[in-house]
C-alpha cells in the first residue's frame, strides 16, 4: 500500500517534509493543556475536503469515475488520476478509497506509539519527558506515525522523536541556520530535522535540551520572511561545463523507511529541465507525474557509474558569483544541480520517491574560475548510496561528494 505524499506549502499551514505514514495525533503527558487532538477520520476529511476544494467533485463523485474507469491496480489509477489533474492528498485519498486504507493510516495515537516502544518500553519515559514540555514551549499538535512522533507549529513540524535503536531515542529539530556541534548531531532519513539530540533516559531532557526544542518551535512558528521583489539577473561571467561522475550505485531495490514500501527497478536521473521548456532531443528524459520537471538520462540502480554533464551559466555581481541554467534549482541562496530517484516502470514515467542536492553554492569560487578557463570543466564526484545502503539523498556533504577542476580533455583519452 502507497505512503502518504508530500504535502505542497499550500495545502495545510502544518507543513510535513516527508513522505510517510501519515496518522492520528495524540497529546502530550502534563498539567498544562494538552496539544490539540487530529485523528485519522479528521485527516480524511481534511483531504476530502481538499479534493472538493481543487477538483469541484466531491469523494463520491471521484469513486463513481474511478469505478467506471475500471482500473486494476494502483499504478494505473495514479497514472489516470495525474492525466485528470488530481495529485498530492486527493491523489492518496482515491487510491485508498479504491484498494483499501492501509492498517496504519487507521490505528489511533496511542497504538502507534505503543508499537514504537513495544520491544523497548523503558524508552517511552524519554518520549513522554519531551512531550511533558510541550505546553509550556507554545501550541503544538502532536502526529503519531509509524516510525516515528511529529510535532507540529501551527505552520509546520520542528520535531521529530524516533527510537532510532533499543537504546537510544533521537530527537531531531529542524534548525535550518545550525550545523552539526556539541550536543547536535548530524542526521539522516529523520523527517524534516536538520539535526539530532540522542537520549537515553528521562533526565537527558535537560534545560540545553529544552532550550533547543524552544528555539526550534520559535524559528518554525514564526511566519516565512516576505518574499523579496525579483532582482535582475546578475551580468554572465562565463559559461561552465560541470560533469557529475556517480559511483556506488546502490541497487535496483531499495526500503529507505522500516517497513515502508519497497522500490522496485530504481534509477537515478539528472533533475529537469522543465516540461513546458526546451527539450534536447538527444538526451533521453522520462515524464515526473504531478511535477514540472523531466527526468534526465535515466540510469539503472545497478549500473556500474552514472554521468551527466552539464551547462551552467555563472554570473557575478557585487554579491559574488551566481549560477542559472535549465538544470540549475533553487534561489540565489541555494542554487544546486539535482539529481532524482524514482521506480520505472515501463510507462515513460520516473515516480519519484527521493531526491539529492549538489549544491554549487558551496564551491570554492576559486576553483569555480579555474574550472571557467579554456579547455577546463568542474567535475562533481558523487557516491551514490548512502551509509544504510540506500539511495543517497538530501543535501550531499563531502567525503560523499567531492569538486575538482579538471582538464575538458585529460591527457590519453
Amino acid at each position: 500500500m502507497s505512503q502518504l505524499p508530500a504535502r505542497p506549502e499550500d495545502e495545510e499551514p502544518a507543513r510535513e517534509d516527508r513522505t510517510d505514514d501519515e496518522t492520528a495525533t495524540v497529546a502530550g503527558p502534563g498539567p498544562a493543556a494538552a496539544p490539540p487532538l487530529k485523528s485519522w477520520k479528521e485527516m480524511r476529511e481534511w483531504a476530502a475536503s481538499l479534493l472538493l476544494t481543487r477538483t469541484g467533485q466531491d469523494v463520491t463523485v471521484w469513486n463513481r469515475r474511478v469505478a467506471a474507469a475500471r482500473l486494476g491496480d494502483e499504478q494505473a489509477l495514479r497514472a489516470w488520476l495525474d492525466s485528470q489533474g488530481v495529485t498530492g492528498y486527493g491523489q492518496a485519498l482515491l487510491v485508498w478509497e479504491r484498494f483499501g486504507y492501509p492498517d496504519f493510516l487507521t490505528a489511533e495515537g496511542e497504538e502507534l506509539i505503543a508499537s514504537q516502544y513495544a520491544d523497548r518500553p523503558q524508552l517511552r519515559p524519554v518520549l513522554d519527558a519531551v512531550l511533558a514540555a510541550l505546553p509550556a514551549i507554545g501550541p503544538a499538535t502532536v502526529q503519531a506515525r509509524k516510525t516515528f512522533v511529529s510535532l507540529v507549529t501551527p505552520r509546520r513540524t520542528f520535531a521529530v522523536i524516533q527510537a532510532a535503536t533499543k537504546s537510544r531515542v533521537d530527537l531531531g529539530l529542524r534548525l535550518d541556520q545550525e550545523d552539526p556541534g556539541g550536543r547536535l548531531l548530524a542526521v539522516r532519513d529523520l523527517g524534516a530535522a536538520t539535526v539530532r539530540i540522542p537520549l537515553t533516559r528521562p533526565e537527558d531532557v535537560d534545560a540545553e535540551v529544552l532550550g533547543w526544542l524552544r528555539r526550534a518551535y520559535r524559528e518554525n512558528a514564526a511566519p516565512p520572511p516576505p518574499r523579496r521583489p525579483a532582482r535582475r539577473p546578475a551580468p554572465v561571467h562565463g559559461q561552465l561545463t560541470v560533469v557529475i561522475d556517480g559511483f556506488d550505485l546502490p541497487g535496483l531495490t531499495c526500503a529507505p523507511e522500516p517497513g515502508g514500501q519497497v522500490h522496485q527497478n530504481i534509477h537515478v536521473a539528472l533533475a529537469g529541465p522543465s516540461k513546458t521548456g526546451p527539450r534536447s532531443q538527444d538526451r533521453p528524459a522520462l515524464v515526473v507525474p504531478g511535477r514540472p520537471g523531466l527526468a534526465t538520462e535515466p540510469v539503472p540502480g545497478d549500473a556500474p557509474s552514472a554521468r551527466w554533464q552539464v551547462p551552467v551559466t555563472v554570473r557575478r555581481d557585487t554579491d559574488g558569483l551566481d549560477f542559472t541554467g535549465p538544470f540549475v534549482h533553487g534561489d540565489r541562496t541555494d542554487r544546486h544541480l539535482g539529481l532524482a530517484w524514482g521506480d520505472v516502470s515501463g510507462d515513460g514515467t520516473l515516480r519519484v520517491f527521493r531526491g539529492a542536492k549538489l549544491r554549487l553554492v558551496d564551491i570554492d569560487p576559486r576553483l569555480v574560475e579555474e574550472a571557467l578557463r579554456p579547455e577546463q570543466r568542474l567535475v562533481a564526484r558523487i557516491r551514490l548510496t548512502d551509509p544504510r545502503g540506500n539511495p543517497v539523498c538530501a543535501r550531499v556533504h563531502p567525503p560523499a561528494l567531492t569538486w575538482s577542476a579538471e582538464p575538458t580533455h585529460p591527457s590519453g583519452t
